[in-house]
């Protein structure tokens, strides 16, 4: 069940906030529509239910808000545009990747692919998708993780009539199965053939909040829409006429003072009017939902309703003495309560607007048990047939129920709060509580993600083969000039070039792993933004170093076997000191991954990860040589035995070398500068994430 309270996006400048005050519920095993033109803040709703976007307002899935819910994939499944993933990966490849990161197994992708139809295009690029197959993808990514919520935006747009009906199709079978769902639609047709509840939006507000068959009989048939001060008086003579005339008309008594006129004509209203010298400000034929200003109340009465409104009461002359043939349905208060034969039955209108809309300001605390079952709201109770209807509320955002020990009483006491949501004196605050948009939690499974999000696509084998082809060229040119020592021969290194083809292509490695999640947020689809916790981070630097590791070894292997096979035994021989050479080579094309990865988590962009790796042999390393350059007046030899004797540890299989290994590559100008740069790097990147988290 998901319940919205008080939905207001953050105004910008000048403009009206996209959505202002919108409080609604879909319940769980049905189906709710969101109803509204294109700009009626449909999206905006959606997304502040989601914490996507900021504004106020709070919304509780099955009792607890978003955040408050450990694994969100798990319970809301959403599909908001088409499904973002890399163009080049393939149908299956994706939904495994996703899989892993929801943490279920990797079995429910094939599963998920046979119940939406596609599996015949698990082999498929995501880019090659025709507009129907994206959208069912994209239910198939919603579905991955059996939630029991789906809210979905404009599931069925520029789709055929088939795979329209369709797609409806699964949405009922999901909400026969108890599950809740809710989607957008602008088209009222639509939404009143595919869903239980219809509510409509219109520039924002909330206009209605109907059954679909209450929506069908009242705004899909044509209708007059009439706006006049004496609306009362009108719709008193406009069924006195059709039961005179035995014509089956309709009037609706929609909020202030329009009406709805239903089985007559424009001719016949005005007709009506001028002879009774009632002035009209408005008359005009509509048909559907999408009229102008259809159930919406006037702004300033909407908005400053500080007393109970009465609603107007026709003198005796103009009420008539029985019904017509169709009898008055009137959303808010029908003509038959406001006679004065009888008191007039207590609405949701006759309540104050703070009383009406009782709103949290802060999330409850998460219930153990889900909500218990409450009876209907006045809107979803309907009259026997041919009994006088009770008073629905279809414009009411939050419709009480009425105490009826207190119905005779001027104040009509609105529905008590839930156990799990009992309102405390700040409860009553005017506002609504703010919505945070809140990063996504790091995939369950992030080492699993991280390597099917690797060789997923092809990017990372063309890169390591035009490396290994550019260095073996680089070193064939450079045996053949001569005058290149062993060491850099080998890697491919020219002295002219600040970091050879090896390191660089482990740099842009490192920095795709964060560049193509802001390119491509597969991760980010529900979530807004993309994770940067530590378990994320961490997996991607192990399968960057793993990569960089290959990486350097395949290119000074490929290197030497064309030396040999070109030139000889003499330039690939192996070098004395091997061992140091080696530990400096592995440390440059590690680093050089792990500062393209930090980079672009940092900056957000595969481009400036690759700039970040070019920037430490231009930039810092001139930095580090000029601190380091000129006579020293002391040496840290002996490092190695005093650190044993300081940390009391007994170094195993001759480990005094290897530390003095890796502080002579630290001690090059090369080797700290580039552990200054990642030092540097990790440390933005935390601060980053800290900053993230505290907002």
């Amino acid at each position: 069940m998901i319940q919205a309270f008080g939905l207001t996006s953050n105004a910008r400048k000048e403009h009206p906030p996209a959505v202002d005050d919108v409080s609604f519920e879909a319940r769980a095993g049905r189906v709710t529509a969101l109803l509204g033109a294109p700009g009626a803040g449909k999206t905006a709703a959606l997304r502040l239910m989601l914490e996507l976007q900021q504004g106020r307002g709070i919304t509780y899935f099955r009792g607890r808000p978003l955040h408050r819910i450990a694994h969100p994939s798990r319970e809301v499944g959403v599909l908001l545009g088409d499904v973002p993933g890399h163009p080049a990966r393939s149908v299956r490849g994706h939904l495994r990747m996703l899989c892993a990161a929801a943490g279920v197994p990797a079995r429910r992708a094939d599963e998920v692919l046979e119940v939406v139809g596609i599996v015949s295009l698990r082999d498929e690029r995501l880019g090659s998708l025709a507009r129907g197959m994206d959208r069912r993808l994209g239910l198939a990514c919603a579905l991955l993780s059996d939630p029991h919520t789906l809210v979905l935006d404009e599931p069925a747009d520029a789709l055929s009539a088939r795979e329209s009906r369709w797609l409806y199709g699964m949405l009922r079978a999901h909400a026969a199965q108890g599950g809740t769902v809710l989607f957008t639609t602008a088209d009222p047709k639509e939404a009143a053939r595919s869903a239980d509840r219809v509510v409509t939006l219109e520039q924002g507000r909330l206009v209605a909040d109907q059954e679909a068959g209450e929506f069908a009989r009242t705004r899909l048939r044509p209708r007059v829409a009439v706006r006049s001060p004496h609306a009362n008086r009108l719709a008193a003579l406009l069924t006195k006429e059709a039961r005179t005339a035995h014509r089956s008309v309709e009037v609706v008594r929609e909020d202030g003072n329009r009406l709805s006129v239903y089985g007559s004509t424009c001719a016949d209203v005005g007709e009506t009017a001028f002879r009774h010298d009632i002035l009209v400000h408005q008359l005009a034929d509509e048909i559907g939902d999408m009229g102008p200003g259809a159930g919406t109340a006037p702004r300033d009465e909407a908005d400053s309703a500080d007393e109970p409104r009465v609603p107007d009461v026709p003198s005796e002359a103009e009420t008539p003495s029985a019904r017509a043939d169709m009898p008055l349905a009137e959303p808010s208060t029908r003509l038959t309560d406001v006679l004065p034969a009888e008191p007039p039955t207590p609405s949701t209108d006759t309540l104050p607007a703070d009383t009406a809309r009782p709103r949290p300001a802060a999330p409850p605390a998460p219930s153990p048990q889900p909500p218990t079952a409450e009876p209907p709201p006045a809107a979803e109770l309907h009259p026997p047939h041919g009994a006088a209807a009770s008073t629905p509320a279809t414009n009411s955002r939050l419709v009480p129920l009425i105490d009826p020990e207190e119905s005779s009483g001027t104040r009509p006491r609105a529905r008590a709060p839930r156990p799990s949501q009992a309102l405390t004196p700040e409860a009553l605050s005017p506002l609504p509580p703010p919505i945070s948009v809140r990063s996504a939690p790091s995939p369950l499974r992030p080492l699993r993600y991280e390597l099917r999000r690797a060789a997923g696509i092809g990017t990372g084998f063309l890169t390591g083969a035009a490396v290994l082809v550019v260095s073996a060229l680089t070193a064939l040119l450079l045996a053949r000039i001569g005058h290149t020592p062993q060491p850099r021969l080998l890697a491919a290194w020219p002295r002219e070039l600040p970091l050879p083809p090896a390191a660089l292509g482990a740099g842009l490695l490192g920095a795709f792993a964060f560049g193509d999640e802001f390119r491509h947020p597969a991760l980010a689809a529900d979530r807004g933004t993309v994770p940067r916790r530590m378990g994320l981070l961490l997996a991607k630097l192990l399968v960057s170093a793993a990569t960089a590791l290959l990486l350097a070894f395949l290119t000074v292997g490929c290197d030497a076997e064309v030396l040999y096979l070109v030139y000889g035994r003499e330039l690939a021989q192996v070098p004395a000191d091997w061992l140091s050479m080696s530990a400096s080579w592995i440390g440059l094309v590690v680093g050089c991954a792990w500062a393209g990865v930090l980079a672009a988590g940092i900056f957000r962009s595969t481009t400036a990860g690759l700039a970040a790796v070019v920037a430490v042999p231009i930039l810092v390393v001139p930095l580090v040589h000029k601190a380091l350059e000129g006579p020293a007046v002391r040496t840290a030899e002996g490092f190695p035995m005093r650190m044993r004797k300081v940390l009391l540890l007994q170094w195993p299989f001759g480990g005094e070398r290897y530390l003095s290994a890796a502080a002579r590559v630290i001690a090059q100008p090369v080797g700290g500068a580039l552990a200054l740069s990642l030092t540097a790097l990790l440390c933005a990147y935390l601060l980053t994430t800290l900053r993230s988290r505290v907002r």
